[in-house]
């Protein structure tokens, strides 16, 4: 039944919808490859500037700070320009700065470009997800949202095989040269990616109506759902932070673990989470998406505490890969669950923003973790953050509402939907039928 259900949606895309999925997909991986690096090389930088990892460990709080600069100046550009100028110039931006990490003379210099790169972090997110779930037919939506949010796994996962190979070879440093590679990929955008036809239609829209960004945001019904996606947004963020970012430092410091342990374990939990996010982003197309979320989440927490203290490194890569199985499975519902709750006019701007300003306020997860760590251990230092996060992802999508299928540039059920909303009717109904 669920091969059935996979195979059913990945089938039939145009050539157009292909290449614009593929340019979004790849974009988010690249961009997690790019901030992953730096998590599996933290004590090697700590040596080399001669400071703690609770230091450098700052860098990504940094990057996840910035990002929801470069959601909102990018996303706005998209929303203004296209978003197909705005990815290809996003891309540009943080393969360059992330090239120039390598280059780091001093631990405030690589915080300054850390913080940089999540500008450029930041943009792609909402650039891509806007791009690629416009381009996607909504019957479809699910499955594609499920296999674009795993680009990030696939990123942690390069990153991890990249450490394994180039670390021993040329150090934390040429690790970091290879966060250039992904500037390729402005070629392919630059050539092959066509600019969004939703996009198009509500450029038109909006200049016989004059009905823009400014207004569309201002809307008591979008800027309400925009509070309460941000808090959702934090809970999520702190789910996928918990249970990813400190796990390296965490087989070092835990069970002795070196590179080659480090980078296997990696990749059997991205491969659980790869096959979570694309099995439950489909799921959720006829389940619903605030259910696929719930139901992750609840087997996630029955996890977590198998997850926390694992007392042989086996059994904790076992709990790793069925914990990031259902974390990722409910992350896969995001890019359709945040872009089906966006208007038009600002679908570049909104999802990336609500996205990235829940990573703000996630930003302290790994010096938090790494700090329990210090005063207590490791196994403290993941339970403590994992279990009442969940408990909040769960709370908070019960909370919410849902948009499943709605048809992108349709003003009936755009208005419709905002109508029904400030009634206090479901919005999931009325998309369905629209």
């Amino acid at each position: 039944m669920g091969l059935r259900m996979l195979r059913e949606q990945a089938r039939g895309l145009t050539r157009d919808q292909r290449n614009a999925f593929f340019a979004a997909w790849l974009g988010w991986a690249m961009d997690a490859f790019d901030y992953f690096l730096l998590v599996f090389v933290i004590t090697d930088v700590a040596d080399t500037f001669h400071t703690s990892k609770t230091h450098v460990a700052v860098a990504t709080t940094l990057t996840l700070a910035a990002r929801p600069v470069g959601a909102a100046l990018f996303g706005y550009w998209a929303d203004k320009a296209g978003r197909r100028p705005a990815l290809l110039a996003c891309v540009l931006f943080y393969s360059t700065v992330g090239l120039l990490t390598a280059f780091s003379t001093s631990l405030t210099m690589l915080l300054v470009l850390r913080a940089l790169y999540g500008i450029g972090m930041g943009g792609e997110w909402g650039l891509g997800a806007s791009l690629a779930m416009e381009k996607i037919p909504a019957a479809k939506r699910g499955f594609y949202s499920g296999v674009l949010q795993q680009g990030y796994p696939v990123g942690y996962l390069i990153a991890a095989i990249a450490f394994f190979v180039v670390e021993p070879i040329a150090g934390w440093r040429g690790l970091f040269v290879c966060a250039a590679i992904p500037a390729l990929l402005a070629l392919f955008i630059r050539m092959r990616v066509e600019e969004s036809e939703v996009w198009e239609q509500t450029k038109q829209r909006e200049r016989q109506t004059r009905v823009g960004f400014r207004q569309v945001l201002l809307n008591p019904v979008v800027a309400r759902r925009f509070l309460y996606l941000v808090l959702l947004m934090t809970a999520f963020n702190f789910m996928s932070h918990g249970t990813q970012d400190y796990i390296p430092t965490f087989l070092e410091d835990t069970f002795g673990a070196g590179h080659t342990t480090t980078v296997l374990v990696a990749i059997v939990y991205n491969i659980g989470a790869i096959l979570g996010g694309a099995y439950f982003g489909a799921l959720s197309q006829g389940f619903g998406r605030r259910r696929t979320i719930v139901v992750c989440a609840v087997f996630a927490l029955l996890v977590s505490p198998l997850f926390a203290f694992s007392s042989t490194l086996a059994m904790f890569a076992i709990a790793a890969f069925v914990m990031q199985f259902f974390v990722q499975g409910a992350w896969g519902v995001i890019p359709a669950h945040l872009t089906e709750q966006s208007p038009d006019e600002i679908r570049g701007f909104y999802p990336g923003v609500t996205y990235q300003l829940g990573n703000l306020l996630a930003a302290v997860n790994l010096p938090l973790q790494t700090s329990l760590a210090d005063s207590h251990d490791g196994h403290f230092a993941l339970f403590a953050v994992i279990v009442p996060v969940l408990v909040a992802v769960i709370a908070l999508t019960l909370l919410g509402r849902e948009a499943r299928g709605v048809e992108f540039g349709r003003v009936e059920a755009r208005t419709g939907r905002f109508a029904r909303e400030e009634a206090g009717a479901p919005a999931e109904a009325g998309a369905r039928g629209s």
